[in-house]
């Protein structure tokens, strides 16, 4: 049987695809800093916020004769709603297919090893909501108490890419597995209490396309076109159903198949049977660079063939999706969102009502309640640390938990979208809140650990 160590020590081979995950998360991290940096700018240059503020109120069709597709209700979405309805679904979808993967082959495959993350976003997301709860208790904006229960994937990690190879492995996987489970919760949360005037109808439309993904999924059919389109279908009748169009990304994720067509040895006996051609040509023939042959084209298209039968569409979707996601669609939305005119603000209004409420939610909720469970659970004996860290490495990263911001803001737009002065005021007090206690948390965090880590890199990524 094989020892801990043993397994630390084969880290970088066995987690290679969980290295280009994290890497990817955290370059996508620093634009969507960049991103937000933007929108606080441009939204506080009198000469030219206007056009900021304007431009997402503009309408958007994608019209076939008096259909909209990009409709709400028979109204065309504006700018703003196609980014937090569409270009957030696919966000979700994303984070569906890599909660997927997580269950059947990454951290949350087992028990044991996904036990300490799990329990560690539980705590953090009931302390955390407790806090805001204490704090709104009686006041018109007790409606946001889950702001401050999300965890962003992306900025924390790119916090912890600043640290370079100071930062053990598991201790970035450890944060990437609570981000999921946090995501997890958020997804709970947008189902359980963002969906209202149910339209029954389209409702159940749209779960019979879902039983038809579902249906297909089980017949292995491989087409993501099949997917992709039927998933349009389904986040259409989810938007008009009164269901948010979120968790229909979610629930199309998890019909998406995870096997492949071809298993790894049938994949390798086809390549060997193609390279086995051109080890026969004539060295002279294979170093002229020239148009192919039709016999070497046919061998090449055998090889591209084999390889798109052994991905499965679940990771191969998901591999797609990432730079999308994290280069696009993340930091869009942070551009989108994160822009609050701040020339008119009292700044003690920071210190108060909701935005002091989110701030505490963030930096002391998520930081207490990571760190208390996480440390419940290494002493019952639960789960272990994870290898190379200690308490100090816990604390800090418990501190960068607080780094709520993409979900955080996702949640603050749904719970105050009324559209009237008190609750546009309410929302912007509420971004506010989650810009400065993500900031603090990200501050905090970095410095905690910068003065704690190893000056050498850590034993689990020397061969990264």
């Amino acid at each position: 049987m094989p020892s801990h160590d043993d397994n630390v020590a084969g880290f970088p081979h066995i987690f290679y695809a969980a290295r280009q995950a994290l890497r990817r998360h955290a370059s996508g991290g620093n634009i969507l800093i960049a991103a937000t940096v933007l929108a606080l700018v441009v939204a506080n240059i009198p000469a030219i916020n206007h056009y900021y503020f304007e431009f997402w109120e503009q309408p958007v069709r994608l019209q076939i004769g008096d259909f909209n597709v990009f409709s709400h209700s028979g109204e065309p979405m504006d700018l703003i709603g196609f980014i937090n309805d569409a270009l957030m679904a696919i966000f979700f979808f994303s984070i569906g297919l890599e909660i997927k993967r997580e269950i059947l082959v990454g951290e949350l495959a087992s028990f044991r090893q996904a036990l300490l993350p799990i329990v560690a976003a539980i705590g953090g997301m009931i302390v955390p909501v407790a806090i805001f709860f204490a704090f709104s208790a009686g006041t018109d904006y007790s409606g946001g108490a889950a702001i401050p229960m999300a965890t962003d994937i992306a900025f924390s990690l790119g916090v912890l890419a600043m640290l370079g190879k100071r930062v053990p492995l598991s201790l970035k996987i450890f944060l990437t597995t609570l981000a999921v489970v946090d995501d997890i919760g958020g997804i709970i949360v947008i189902a359980a209490f963002y969906s209202t005037d149910i339209e029954v109808y389209m409702l159940f439309y749209g779960l019979v396309c879902l039983g038809v993904l579902m249906l297909g999924s089980v017949m292995s059919i491989q087409s993501k076109i099949f997917y992709l389109g039927i998933g349009g279908v389904v986040w259409f009748l989810f938007l008009n159903s009164g269901i948010h169009p979120t968790i229909a990304g979610v629930l199309v994720a998890f019909c998406v198949p995870a096997k492949p067509v071809f298993n790894p040895k049938k994949y390798l006996k086809m390549i060997r049977t193609a390279m086995s051609h051109f080890r026969a040509e004539d060295e002279e023939t294979l170093t002229r660079r020239s148009i192919l042959s039709k016999d070497q084209l046919n061998w090449l298209k055998q090889v591209e063939h084999a390889s798109d039968k052994v991905i499965s569409p679940l990771q191969e979707l998901e591999d797609s999706l990432h730079p999308i996601v994290n280069y696009f669609i993340i930091p869009l939305f942070a551009f989108a969102n994160a822009g609050i005119f701040l020339l008119d603000t009292d700044p003690m209004s920071a210190i108060e009502g909701i935005s002091l409420a989110i701030i505490c939610g963030l930096v002391v909720g998520k930081f207490t309640g990571i760190l208390l469970f996480s440390w419940l659970t290494v002493k019952l004996k639960w789960a272990p640390m994870p290898a190379h860290s200690n308490w100090h490495m816990m604390a800090s990263t418990a501190m960068l938990g607080g780094i709520g911001f993409t979900v955080s803001l996702f949640i603050a737009t749904l719970s105050f979208n009324g559209g009237s002065a008190h609750e546009l005021d309410l929302l912007n007090h509420a971004k506010l809140g989650i810009v400065l206690g993500s900031l603090l948390s990200g501050i905090l965090g970095f410095v905690w650990l910068h003065y704690t880590l190893p000056h050498e890199p850590a034993p689990d990524t020397a061969e990264d």
